[in-house]
């Protein structure tokens, strides 16, 4: 008999893993003092009975709890205004952030800005930035995923586009991370194979860039190599049988290993996608994964020996760099992942833009090999082309 996939697990955070275990959400209320908690979450979700089904558990124990659904799949700085708004006249004491990146990066600044003065901006990850906010303004955070892909549940950022400029900005501070995660696979069943197959890249990708980074981390390393191991064996059985609740489990703990791993660094996979998803509103998983392979054939000087290495971890045939660019090719087919960004829709005369957004993104500074703005140029023509 298969072992069971469940535990009780403090690394990086209290998180609460197994089947079933959202029935235990009125209790890590109370473990953590929330007696009118507002929960965050996307429409689509909160058309959902599992929210439905909460809100009566949470009632039914005598916990006082509303709704705010107002988030935009690449939510914006006015999607955490009008939570801090709601938050704020229903005198709510705390967070429940529920759902995929979206909703959870939305619940995670609403409940770190409500007792803030300055703006969100002056939050954004760079240099010591985060000493800037009040620590006893941010409100406790309990995190419900609803998807196995980001990981923002256990991570201490939420990335929030600018409406005016956009582009996608990194809000970070070390009490952002959740204090306490209810992973429930059952939770990630209703997810179809397509947001399946884009989160479950999003999830690797996190890990790849975080093992890929410069820097010694090998805390960070060694969770972004099991966890690549983990979607390796899972995501494709994920993507064809929805109902699968060990791959889903699975998948699941590798996505909390990707926002783990990533504090190491992540590089320009992330870079070239961020711009596509502020301008155009493309899914930030499924950027990630088209974009994946044009960058790791682009790093190749710097992380040959690694890849190496991870292909002998992850048992590939061929346990070389170009045996694990044939993998990662045939695992995007075989989930439905498009070749091109030109599939995403973009187009040339994106190019000199998204350039110069993705020089300057955060993440670029990750990257193994140097990446500035005509690196980048010439990356995305490739992406658009499908030219590796």
């Amino acid at each position: 008999m298969a072992q069971p996939l469940v535990g009780n697990w403090n690394y990086p955070t209290a998180i609460r893993f197994g089947d079933g275990r959202v029935r235990e959400l009125a209790d890590a209320c109370k473990a953590v003092g929330l007696r009118r908690p507002l929960i965050v979450t996307d429409p689509g979700l909160a058309k959902l009975p599992m929210i439905a089904d909460a809100m009566l558990g949470l009632r039914k124990a005598g916990i006082e709890v509303a709704l705010f659904s107002e988030v935009k799949p690449n939510p914006v700085a006015g999607n955490v205004e009008a939570g801090i708004r709601l938050l704020r006249a229903g005198k709510h004491d705390g967070v429940i952030a529920w759902g995929g990146g979206s909703g959870i990066d939305t619940g995670k600044a609403i409940a770190f800005m409500a007792g803030q003065t300055r703006p969100l901006w002056d939050f954004e990850d760079i240099g010591d930035w985060w000493t800037r906010a009040n620590p006893a303004g941010i409100y406790p955070i309990i995190a419900v995923p609803t998807t196995a892909g980001t990981g923002s549940e256990t991570g201490r950022a939420s990335v929030i586009t600018n409406e005016e400029t956009h582009t996608k900005k990194v809000i970070f501070h070390p009490k952002m991370m959740p204090s306490i995660v209810i992973a429930d696979p059952e939770l990630t069943v209703g997810l179809p194979p397509k947001l399946t197959a884009g989160t479950g890249m999003d999830a690797f990708i996190h890990c790849f860039e975080a093992y890929c980074a410069p820097g010694y981390h090998p805390y960070a390393e060694g969770i972004a190599v099991e966890g690549m191991r983990l979607v390796k064996e899972n995501l494709a059985r994920a993507v064809k049988d929805g109902r699968d609740l060990e791959a889903r489990g699975h998948m699941l703990a590798a996505s909390q290993m990707g926002s783990t791993a990533f504090q190491k660094g992540l590089g320009a996979i992330h870079s070239l996608s961020h711009p596509v998803g502020a301008v155009l509103d493309t899914h930030h998983g499924l950027t990630n994964a088209v974009a994946m392979p044009y960058v790791v054939s682009f790093n190749r000087p710097a992380i040959d020996e690694k890849i190496q290495r991870l292909a002998r971890w992850l048992g590939l045939r061929n346990p070389s760099f170009d045996g694990f660019m044939e993998w990662t090719l045939e695992l995007r087919r075989q989930i439905g992942i498009p070749h091109t960004l030109a599939e995403l829709g973009v187009t040339v005369d994106h190019l000199d833009r998204f350039a110069e957004m993705a020089a300057v993104d955060p993440t670029a500074g990750g990257n193994p090999v140097k990446a500035g703005v005509p690196e980048m140029r010439r990356l995305y023509e490739a992406a658009v082309a499908g030219r590796l």
